[in-house]
């Protein structure tokens, strides 16, 4: 409440309203779970069921929770998709209350609109085509609450994968040529933010939902949980990649200085997002250095009472943690508009060869880290514990 106060006070910054903050906010949880859940399943889950490691009982299990998190995503992605277009035709042209915005038919007009001067297509448009792929993706997802479709929960897992991605990408089409470099590379790396976001966060919830069926699953599921984490750290591990990479070009391109971190309301709200970040990427590195070798020791030593602990009690009581702090991102994230450089009245952000340059060798080293931090994390794994001293 303190930041929301002092952003509301800094010139230039207008904090948004609460149907703003309740309708971006789901609408990016939406997205969480039917982009994030899709690609995990697709990347870790499925991979995971298919292996040796697994037992037909406890694979049954896990694609039964699966599949109905997948559907309960359906879900939440049409409710969000619903109020987020109210809140589109909300801020359109003059704009409308946004209790007015919630008819079909203020939407369909909105949806209806011709294109603007100059456009190659209107803008309402595209949000018709985003919110038929939309509905579609939500429809496939839901069908699995019905146990006849979750004997094919692969395939419709698959199938809405790309369907869920479209759902954004779409949003990212311009309706005019977008002018120089600067501007295509902000709808690549802004998409590229939000998928790989999405991906971590939703990844994390289908995991720790799945989790839930401990008392469900036999004694050797350790095994089977242990293929699943390092399967999903690796996914995790690139998607920090991709948000740090994006979100440092998006800040550069809105901020101006360190300063306008503290004083301005963009930079404040971008400031709790970032602190937010790094509490998740902390919880992660927590995983890699200190949970993921332990389960590899217990694996190869076939402590199979040491490895279902850890796999089903220590590493989801981290995972819940990172789940809390990745709503809390989303919950800021309405609070980031407009531009730090707006408010103080700096220069827009202009790119050049030297800002490209160091960028590159931002991302190699940013490469260079992460794998670093998967090879520290194989060694730790490797490394025998300490004998106990004898008296």
């Amino acid at each position: 409440m303190h930041i929301a106060s002092a952003a509301a006070t800094t010139a230039g910054y207008a904090m948004p309203q609460l149907w703003r903050v309740l309708t971006k906010t789901g609408y990016f949880l939406g997205l969480s779970g039917a982009v994030g859940a899709t690609a995990t399943y697709a990347t870790t889950v499925r991979p995971a069921l298919r292996s040796a490691h697994r037992t037909a009982e406890d694979a049954s299990v896990l694609r039964g929770r699966s599949a109905v998190f997948l559907a309960w995503s359906g879900v939440a992605l049409s409710v969000a998709g619903y109020f987020q277009l109210a809140g589109r035709v909300a801020r359109a042209g003059k704009g409308m209350p946004f209790g007015d915005a919630l008819a079909p038919s203020a939407q369909w007009d909105f949806l209806r609109a011709p294109a603007a001067k100059g456009a190659w297509i209107a803008q309402g448009t595209v949000y018709l085509v985003q919110n038929a792929v939309l509905v579609v993706t939500a429809a496939a997802l839901i069908a699995l609450f019905r146990p006849a479709a979750r004997r094919h929960a692969d395939r419709i897992a698959l199938t809405a994968l790309p369907l869920a991605l479209g759902v954004t990408l779409i949003t990212a089409v311009p309706t005019t040529a977008p002018a120089g470099l600067d501007a295509w590379l902000n709808l690549l790396f802004d998409q590229a933010h939000i998928v790989s976001g999405v991906v971590w966060l939703g990844g994390l919830a289908l995991l720790v939902a799945l989790a839930g069926t401990r008392r469900r699953l036999g004694d050797g599921a350790g095994l089977l949980w242990a293929d699943l984490w390092r399967r999903f750290g690796l996914l995790a591990m690139v998607c920090v990649g991709a948000v740090t990479v994006s979100g440092l070009w998006l800040s550069w391109r809105h901020v101006g200085g360190i300063s306008q971190l503290w004083t301005t309301g963009y930079g404040l709200a971008l400031l709790v997002k970032v602190l937010l970040v790094a509490g998740l990427v902390a919880a992660g590195a927590f995983n890699q250095f200190w949970l993921m070798p332990r389960i590899v020791r217990a694996r190869a030593a076939d402590d199979t009472a040491s490895l279902l602990h850890l796999t089903l009690r220590h590493f989801p009581a981290v995972v819940w943690g990172e789940v809390v702090l990745g709503v809390a991102v989303l919950a800021v994230l309405p609070f980031i508009s407009g531009s730090a450089r707006t408010e103080a009245g700096s220069p827009k952000a202009v790119s050049s060869g030297t800002l490209f340059a160091g960028g590159a060798a931002l991302t190699v080293a940013l490469v260079a880290s992460l794998y670093a931090t998967a090879r520290v994390s194989d060694a730790l794994a490797r490394r025998r514990p300490a004998a106990p001293a004898t008296v």
